[in-house]
């Protein structure tokens, strides 16, 4: 007869492999030994030896050659196994579909970039699928073995669903299930999302204790997410639309591109439209043929006062239109991500010169490094801690 195993053991067994994993992601890179992950978790080298065996066994962690040792016996070390659970981000904009696959590291195994050939769902759709499987291809997996999606999407998205509800930019794509398309092709755990609350979760990451965030994704469109002591502030399911703020000096434009009022006032396209009106005004100034935002602000960081002029406007409007979020919210920082976020110190000192004059005590402002990869480094943090929600609940 067998003897009867005590109860709770299996339970037991799960919450030291969920632990000890748990202690083997937060040293990574670096691997470790039992004896320093017996400290870490306050559990006993023979259960900590079990874990890790277990851990190896299903393909969560990977053993290492032991390094030389003067004296004694050289441990063995153990750390993630990256490629037990890819996870792919999606960057979905009316233009380009930008496809990241990381492995549960979060080092990037492929990042693809495709360009939507006409602005309309079903285009759109075609990049995706082309982007994510091209992304699959450069990585060496199949769609079966990733373990967690997340999708950055323009538009509002009902949280919960997925589903986009109103996407202006985009004809169309609110008809779309791009979640239930993803699911049937990835079979696994799903997240659509709003573009700029994923760039606003990964610029929080990366300020962490921040408290209070506003972090702006700023290219053509214009959008913000907040964040709040770590988590996002999504309000009735719209905060952050900043690009739907009127500015006082522009009318209110019903010209039916999708575009929201403070969009068309200073988007990248504006800017450049911005500066060869100003250009028009300065016979000889090379402006007139200027054909985008980057080359505005590199000739004001150069000196030319037409394009110091045109920053200086730019960054007027900006501060205007964000100054009432400042005053309710009183973030901590403003983090600008996007393409804008690659124009450097005249932009930004512009902006934090208007915004000392509309509030009462203005917020640090900086340019996001990752720039244009703010949205799907957000989409794959997004993605990886799904991975980790359900690896240390059920390992």
């Amino acid at each position: 007869m067998q003897a009867e195993r005590p109860p709770g053991t299996p339970v037991l067994r799960r919450m030291n492999r969920a632990a000890v994993l748990d202690a083997v992601r937060r040293r990574a890179p670096e691997p470790v030994r039992v004896a320093e992950l017996a400290r870490l978790t306050e559990l006993t080298r023979p259960t900590v030896a079990q874990a890790v065996e277990d851990l190896l066994a299903s393909g969560w962690l990977r053993q290492h050659a032991p390094r030389p040792a003067t004296v004694g016996r050289p441990a063995t070390r153990f750390s993630l196994n990256g490629r037990a659970a890819p996870v792919l981000g999606l960057d979905v904009g009316p233009h380009t579909v930008t496809a990241g696959i990381a492995d549960l590291t979060g080092e990037r195994l492929a990042v693809v970039r495709r360009a939507v050939g006409h602005r309309d769902a079903q285009h759109l759709l075609k990049a995706v699928d082309e982007a994510a499987g091209e992304a699959l291809a450069t990585a060496g997996l199949a769609a079966e073995q990733v373990m967690a999606v997340t999708a950055a999407t323009p538009g509002i998205v009902e949280e919960g669903t997925g589903r986009v509800l109103f996407a202006p930019s985009v004809p169309g794509w609110s008809e779309i299930d791009l979640a239930g398309r993803l699911r049937d092709r990835f079979q696994c755990a799903v997240t659509v999302e709003n573009d700029a609350n994923l760039a606003a979760l990964a610029a929080a990451r990366r300020h962490a204790g921040a408290g209070t965030l506003l972090a702006v994704q700023w290219g053509e469109r214009l959008g913000a997410g907040v964040v709040i002591d770590g988590r996002l502030h999504r309000g009735a399911g719209q905060a952050g639309e900043i690009g739907f703020i009127r500015p006082s000096a522009t009318p209110l434009d019903t010209a039916g591109d999708g575009r929201g009022p403070l969009e068309r006032a200073i988007g990248a396209e504006a800017i450049v439209e911005l500066a060869r009106r100003h250009a028009a005004e300065h016979p000889g100034s090379d402006f007139a043929r200027v054909t985008d935002a980057a080359a505005v602000f590199a000739a004001a960081a150069a000196g030319d006062p037409v394009a110091a002029e045109v920053v200086d406007r730019v960054a007027a409007v900006f501060a205007e239109a964000v100054a009432p979020a400042v005053l309710v919210l009183s973030p901590h920082a403003i983090v600008i991500g996007g393409g804008i976020a690659r124009a450097g110190a005249v932009l930004l000192e512009a902006i934090v010169r208007h915004l000392e004059g509309l509030t009462l005590t203005p917020p640090r402002v900086e340019l996001s490094e990752l720039a244009e990869g703010t949205v799907l480094t957000g989409a794959i943090q997004m993605a990886l801690d799904e991975v980790w929600r359900h690896a240390l609940t059920a390992c």
